[in-house]
């Protein structure tokens, strides 16, 4: 059974006969101690402080029997690990993305050097993003300002807090839509039209991190931590 956030997603999952509902995975609506399995990939590294990312864990841990397992994925830091890059860093991207990603840079500096919104959530997130910069942990750097910083694709990461650009592929931008937009490459009519980019919170995870957050909770063990192509992982058992 697999849930997500997303509508959308999951209706693909029925069309395709999987069970599957629409859920947050900070309250997932199945019973407790009911699960012999759970996975949750490339899910905890969105959310914005560290004590959602544990309430997250805790969730998953709540839906575990006595000695089930949990398998979590979260987005490494380390993109270059023991001297290996990882998949994310040597993948090639064809002559169109790599045009699309130059257009993009243009966008990027834009949403840099807007001023931040003051909304309550922005505050919240500046907050945690100060606190969480006084260790300069992984190499990042501290920022001065409270502005996210926007990662270029297919690069290292220089901050563990930060904006991911997402390309909508062949989608159409309603007018009331305030996002970023990047002219589509290539010579036809689609050329002439701009193709939205949204930005995607991440926390991407130092070496340890995952781990220690999965040990502070009592009602699980950790079994396995391991580095996997630019992820950090982590096998539980509830105890």
């Amino acid at each position: 059974v697999g849930c997500d956030r997303s509508k959308n997603l999951v209706d693909i999952c029925g069309e395709k006969h999987f069970q599957a509902f629409v859920c947050d995975a900070l309250s997932v609506p199945i019973r407790s101690g009911s699960c012999d399995a759970c996975i949750s990939i490339a899910v905890i590294h969105h959310f914005s402080t560290a004590e959602r990312r544990l309430a997250a864990i805790r969730e998953l841990a709540r839906l575990l029997r006595p000695g089930g397992t949990a398998l979590i994925y979260v987005w490494a830091m380390e993109q270059e690990y023991k001297n290996q890059k990882s998949k994310y860093l040597k993948e090639k991207n064809d002559s169109k993305s790599k045009e699309k990603e130059m257009n993009t840079g243009t966008a990027q500096r834009l949403l840099s050097d807007q001023e931040p919104d003051n909304s309550s959530q922005d505050s919240a997130w500046s907050d945690q993003l100060l606190n969480g910069l006084k260790d300069e942990s992984c190499g990042a750097k501290p920022v001065a300002d409270f502005r996210l910083p926007v990662h270029t694709n297919r690069t290292s990461f220089h901050s563990q807090d930060l904006l991911v650009p997402w390309h909508l592929k062949g989608g159409t931008k309603k007018k009331e839509e305030s996002v970023d937009t990047v002219l589509v490459p290539g010579g036809s009519k689609e050329s002439q039209e701009l193709s939205p980019v949204f930005h995607r919170y991440y926390h991407v995870f130092c070496e340890g991190e995952l781990e220690a957050a999965c040990r502070s909770l009592d009602c699980v063990r950790v079994q396995k931590s391991y580095y996997d192509q630019g992820n950090w992982c982590v096998i539980l058992e509830k105890l």
